[in-house]
């Protein structure tokens, strides 16, 4: 498993010359079903965790991007400064940077909960002394609480998704620029239980969504939402964000949707990176680009092209579980020991399908309502305590056990449900 920035840069042509020519349809479709779903004994745990960036002293001021990188120093990203060593956070985490200055920790892999605790820990507490030399802060919810969406960073790809995405609405803006999550990534598993741990980790995301909720106040304005920050994600562009269909072949599935859906960005030396309009990856395979002077695509350009989606989870050899609000520094664990939990056992799984089937597919109603809906309260408060009865089983110490399971059982037993 390794971990990827949700908006990766780079230079030049999108075609690799050495790179594998598509020649149909179905050759595309494999390429996507094996780099996407690998097959294995579920073994590693990843975590990336955003965050909104503040001064401490007034958290609506505009981020100067200078300021951050000064506190950054050798860890700040290449596309804020293209001549920065760009070195890893002190346990090995790489830093990124979302459109808005947000900053992300991508966390390296690892065998065990307790591990990856030890590593996440360790480089946020690093990454917290940095900004406070500055005066700066991490926020500690899922959307800027203070300032409206402001692009920070003048990348190609980050221009052309901002053009595309400006007709739709505010959506592409404040996903982009005001947004934070946090993305926990699991082993696919062995391919006997691919299909029902997609279904899994799809159907917790109405309840957990709903769980760790916390982005209502956005630039300063209560939004009346639980989780505006899934909605904006909802509200960019529905192709690329809309949860997968649940099927027994979700790598058949997740190919045929890849060729069909139209490019998002299509990076070229000339600055601009704006795609044809409404041309598929399918019917690039097929030659219809070449009105736009586009040859053949290849497996890098099929590579890149998964790069455009946003959906609740993301496969990536991997699964990327991608619905959570960013939490505050010192709770992050929380979630991602949830999840594990959750997952850890395939009776597990099967219990998590039974007790999720009442509100599965509920996104935008958990997004609007979270615990406040009725349903997904009580969705959730199982979902809770199946997972707090299993947290034995992430090998972490017992007070880190007891910590997360009174922390995550007054989000859900605490609530007051009043929609139906």
């Amino acid at each position: 498993m390794t971990t990827v920035h949700d908006f990766p840069e780079k230079s030049g042509s999108a075609s690799n010359a050495t790179a594998k020519v598509l020649s149909d349809r179905a050759e595309g479709e494999a390429y996507v079903a094996s780099v996407c779903f690998k097959h294995g004994p579920p073994k590693l745990l990843g975590v990336e965790l955003e965050f909104t960036v503040h001064y401490a002293d007034e958290p609506a001021r505009p981020l100067d991007p200078d300021d951050l990188a000064t506190a950054l120093g050798p860890h700040t990203p290449r596309t804020l400064r293209p001549d920065s060593p760009a070195l890893p956070l002190p346990a090995g985490s790489p830093l990124s940077l979302e459109p808005g200055c947000q900053v992300e920790i991508s966390a390296q892999p690892q065998t065990t909960l307790r591990h990856l605790d030890a590593v996440v820990s360790a480089d946020l507490a690093h990454l917290e002394t940095l900004l406070a030399t500055r005066g700066l802060y991490l926020g500690d919810t899922g959307i800027d609480r203070h300032r409206p969406p402001a692009r920070k960073l003048g990348t190609p790809r980050y221009a052309a998704m901002e053009r595309r995405f400006a007709p739709m609405g505010d959506g592409g803006a404040t996903m982009m620029c005001s947004t934070a999550g946090l993305q926990v990534c699991v082993d696919t598993g062995e391919a006997g239980d691919l299909a029902d741990r997609w279904a899994a980790v799809h159907a917790l995301g109405p309840p957990l969504l709903a769980t760790f909720a916390n982005s209502r106040i956005h630039a300063g304005r209560d939004t009346g939402h639980a989780s505006a920050r899934w909605l904006a994600v909802m509200d960019t562009e529905k192709v690329r964000t809309r949860s997968a269909e649940l099927t027994r072949d979700p790598a058949g599935e997740w190919a045929r949707r890849i060729l069909d859906t139209p490019l998002m960005v299509l990076p070229g030396g000339d600055g601009r990176w704006d795609a044809p309009d409404s041309l598929t990856f399918a019917d690039w395979i097929d030659g219809q680009g070449e009105g736009a002077g586009l040859g053949k695509p290849t497996e890098d350009d099929l590579a890149y092209h998964l790069t455009t989606f946003f959906t609740p989870v993301r496969p990536q050899g991997y699964l990327e579980i991608r619905y959570l609000d960013a939490q505050p520094a010192a709770r992050w664990l929380h979630p991602v020991a949830l999840l594990a939990a959750l997952l850890a056992r395939p009776s597990t799984v099967d219990k998590v399908l039974d007790l999720c089937e009442p509100v599965l597919g509920r996104w935008e109603c958990a997004a609007r309502f979270g615990l406040a809906d009725r349903a997904i309260a009580s969705v959730a408060r199982e979902v809770v305590d199946l997972g707090c009865a299993e947290l034995g089983m992430t090998g972490l110490p017992p007070e880190t056990i007891t910590e997360i399971s009174e922390g995550v059982q007054s989000l859900v037993h605490g609530s007051r449900s009043h929609q139906s």
